[in-house]
């Protein structure tokens, strides 16, 4: 897939770094310094990829034929928007709200090689059993809820919290590594290879 072009991803995340590897063997990393402010006046559901067009994007400004991919995700619960937490008190105030609630993951992510871009969301529902205050503490304390969505980690000791899941798994991880695989081999096909 993409012979002889390098990939690039426009993202720092670990987890992003780790999906990747499923589709390709070999990618280079190029953090983007993209404005990542939500736009105002915009449906929820549509920041994660306004935000990951414009990683993309920033990043293939220096390299048009390469292969760049970005990618946003973020939590919503009642059309508001939980990012990443600003700090510990944030996270728990953010946790305390998801207890015992259904919320939407929401991932945005945008491919551009060769002046075009493609881009597509991906939503995933999660339900979390109701949260006892000492559960939100333990979780913050030992783990690492600054950088991540909704300050919880599916695949880390917040996946205790998930009741249930209706839609992609890696989704909550941040990157629908499945879609993302089918929407390559459209784009490809758009780009000829």
């Amino acid at each position: 897939m993409f012979d002889g072009r390098k990939i690039v991803l426009a993202s720092q995340s670990a987890r992003r770094r780790e999906l990747l590897k499923y589709i390709f063997e070999d990618y280079e990393i190029i953090p983007s310094g993209a404005d990542e402010t939500p736009p105002e006046d915009v449906p929820a559901e549509n920041v994660p990829e306004i935000l990951a067009v414009r990683k993309a994007v920033y990043v293939a400004k220096d390299r048009p034929h390469d292969l760049v991919i970005g990618c946003d995700t973020v939590v919503i619960l009642d059309g508001k928007i939980f990012g990443k937490p600003a700090d510990l008190g944030e996270a728990r105030e953010m946790l305390f709200e998801l207890s015992g609630r259904t919320h939407r993951v929401v991932s945005g992510v945008c491919i551009c090689c060769e002046g075009r871009t493609m881009s597509f969301s991906q939503t995933t529902e999660v339900t979390f059993y109701p949260l006892s205050a000492a559960d939100i503490e333990r979780y913050i304390t030992e783990d690492s809820p600054l950088d991540k969505a909704g300050s919880y980690g599916i695949q880390d000791r917040g996946g205790l919290f998930v009741k249930e899941l209706s839609g992609d798994h890696y989704n909550v991880i941040g990157f629908p590594i499945a879609r993302l695989k089918i929407e390559l081999e459209r784009f490809e096909k758009l780009i000829g290879g």
